[in-house]
This record gives C-alpha cells, structure tokens and sequence, in this order.
C-alpha cells in the first residue's frame, strides 16, 4: 500500500497517442483509463487528462521518462520532458512527477501479446497498457521506499540564487 492515499494519474507519451491509467484511491493498484489522440495544436489531450485529474481528484500525475538502455536522455525523453512540462502548468497544484519507464512498451505489448490479444488489436491499448505499467511501477516504488518515485516536474523558471552579502 502506498504511503499517501489518493488516485494517482499515469501517463505514457507518444508521437501519436497518449495512454492514461489511473490507481485506486489507495494508491496500490494502477488500471487502464483511455488512450488519447496527441494533439499539439489545440491541447486537447492534456485537456482531457487536467478533466480527469480534476474528476478523479487526483493527488498526482506520473509521466513515464523514456530513457535509453544506457540511462542517458534522447528525443523522445526530451519530448517527455515538454509534454510533463505542460501538462504541469495545466494541473497545477496538482504535482506532476516524471518516472523512468524503459521498455515499458515492450512488455506492454508482450503482456497483452501473452494474454491472447491479436496483434492488430494490441494497437489501441498498448498505450493505456504502458501507462499502468509506468503508474504501477510508480506506486510499487513509493510503496518500497516510503516516498514518492522520480523527479518533480517544476513550473516556470528557477528562482535566481540570492546573494551573499
């Protein structure tokens, strides 16, 4: 069980589709939700994620960091990095906290590919699939350690250090 009670959003970013799981109100157990069409130019499936957070009252949102096998960052982490930026300032105070998810598609597919879904019917859930892995992952891992997975996504810019005098 998790240390903090409270639904909890987890979200796996793609070029094309969004998945979005969310976890009971215990914070133990991530499910599928909906997958969503990316939309750069109107927002509308960081809208439709703020809707769910706000009906959910969600006390967090986890947005999977797809790292590389080597741990480094490239494109797609960095396209990540600006979807959990966004998604950030829309949610706000609601925190929105950044979580490795390497190869989370993969099993995704594997787990569904395992449990009979065909192929051609994996493609629109494995995106809602990866998000419970990514969120599932998550909640396991505040649970083990006593404090929330990842990174905290920050709004706006750093404050400035202040001088010594």
């Amino acid at each position: 069980m998790s240390s903090r009670p409270g639904v909890r959003i987890g979200v796996d970013v793609g070029n094309a589709r969004v998945g979005v799981a969310a976890s009971d109100p215990s914070g133990s157990f991530a499910h599928p939700v909906q997958t969503l069409a990316r939309d750069e130019r109107t927002s509308a499936d960081i809208e439709a994620i703020a809707t769910l957070a706000a009906e959910r009252g969600a006390v967090e949102v986890v947005v999977g960091l797809p790292r590389l096998l080597s741990g480094t960052e490239g494109e797609a982490a960095r396209a990540a990095r600006a979807y959990a930026a966004r998604l950030a300032a829309r949610v706000a105070p609601v925190p929105v906290r950044l979580v490795d998810e390497r190869l989370t598609t993969v099993a995704a597919h594997k787990r569904l590919r395992d449990s009979g879904v065909p192929g051609r019917g994996q493609r629109s859930v494995v995106d809602q699939a990866a998000a419970v892995l990514i969120l599932q992952s998550a909640l396991d891992a505040e649970a083990s350690a006593g404090r929330p997975a990842g990174e905290i996504v920050g709004l706006g810019k750093p404050r400035k250090k202040e001088r010594r005098r």
